[in-house]
């Protein structure tokens, strides 16, 4: 294609949604039995969409249902707040299928569930997990649902590695951050960056601003909050595995 085209390689094959639904499709079409890979390749794509879409609802679904069990733990109201939310993601979807769409997914693509997210997200699970939880208590939770002791490196990671990797990766995220360009040409405009930070912000803030709330609504030292989290957190386990038969081997 760069040779077709006359222009160096790194110009044809971009990063970002023009890679999948530009490039590879012209990439695709210069192959022998071109309508053959077409349709493979698609393929990909649709059950690549699918696989990711199945993880983001139901992590969403779950984490509803785990707050709320009283409300949606009867009947069908479960298979109702997955259809709602369903349809509430088919209709802002269709904001990306207008003429401007292109630019509105890859606003939503860099910043709503960008690594940069997903990085502090895993960096808080992991210091909730090996630290505020106990790592020795979710080891213990693990050798009950699996039926044997995982590695003990594995507590390590929960404690350390995990999120020593992950604030590093942000870190060097933030100070290589460059702004956001469409195509490496179109550059957004100033209110397009904000929006961009109020969605990275929107799933960013809840962690802090959720610490800060439950310290503030629980008496006592800190080190008795945080008793008093993992003496929550251990009950909510086990009124969840309540009903379960044991796997630990006899």
């Amino acid at each position: 294609m760069a040779l077709e085209q006359g222009v160096p390689i790194e110009a044809v094959a971009e990063s970002g949604p023009g890679l999948a639904f530009i490039a590879y499709p012209k990439a695709v079409t210069m192959m022998p039995l071109s309508p053959l890979w077409a349709c493979l390749f698609f393929m990909m794509l649709i059950f690549l969409g699918l696989d990711s879409q199945f993880v983001c609802v139901e992590s969403l679904v779950t984490a509803v249902i785990d707050m709320y069990p009283e409300t949606f733990r009867r009947g069908y109201r479960r298979e109702m707040l997955i259809l709602g939310l369903s349809i509430c993601s088919f209709f802002l979807g269709l904001i990306m299928l207008t003429e401007g769409g292109m630019y509105v997914f890859q606003l939503f693509d860099s910043y709503a569930a960008s690594g940069m997210c997903l990085l502090f997200v895993a960096i808080f699970e992991s210091i909730c997990i090996g630290w505020v939880y106990g790592s020795d208590r979710f080891y213990m939770n693990i050798e009950d649902m699996i039926g044997y002791r995982p590695a003990i490196f594995i507590k390590w990671c929960w404690m350390l590695l995990t999120p020593g990797i992950c604030a590093g990766i942000f870190l060097f995220f933030l100070i290589k951050y460059k702004p956001l360009k469409y195509n490496n040409v179109y550059i957004y405009p100033d209110w397009g960056y904000g929006i961009g930070w109020m969605m990275a912000l929107s799933s960013m803030v809840c962690i802090p601003l959720g610490v800060i709330i439950q310290l503030w609504k629980t008496p006592g030292s800190f080190s008795e909050v945080s008793l008093t989290l993992q003496l929550m957190l251990l009950i909510h386990y086990q009124s969840i595995t309540a009903n379960q038969p044991s796997q630990r081997s006899p």
